[in-house]
């Protein structure tokens, strides 16, 4: 049986991961849905010395690193709609 636990509550654990594999469903910004498997703290090497055009945080927006396509993803914590971690699923309301 899956928990119901909030957005702000589900930030915190993907946070709070240490650097662990999670997965998550979310919709896209073209309304489709999408599957996950991602984790954090994996460092971004800029290919230019530019800096970041807008903070992500500010939109709602979290940084992971994608294990499938292998490379640095932004996940939408507004459409987010499941996470599984730690070896426990949620739904986020």
């Amino acid at each position: 049986m899956d928990k119901t636990i909030n957005r702000d509550k589900a930030k915190e654990l993907i946070n709070n991961s240490k650097g662990r594999i999670f997965s998550a469903t979310f919709t896209k910004k073209d309304f489709t849905k999408r599957l996950i498997n991602a984790r954090i703290k994996v460092n971004y090497k800029p290919k230019t010395n530019r800096s970041k055009p807008y903070d992500p945080s500010k939109y709602n927006l979290l940084c992971v690193y994608d294990m499938l396509k292998k490379g640095h993803r932004m996940i939408n914590l507004q459409t987010l709609n499941t996470l599984s971690i730690n070896k426990k699923k949620y739904t986020i309301l």
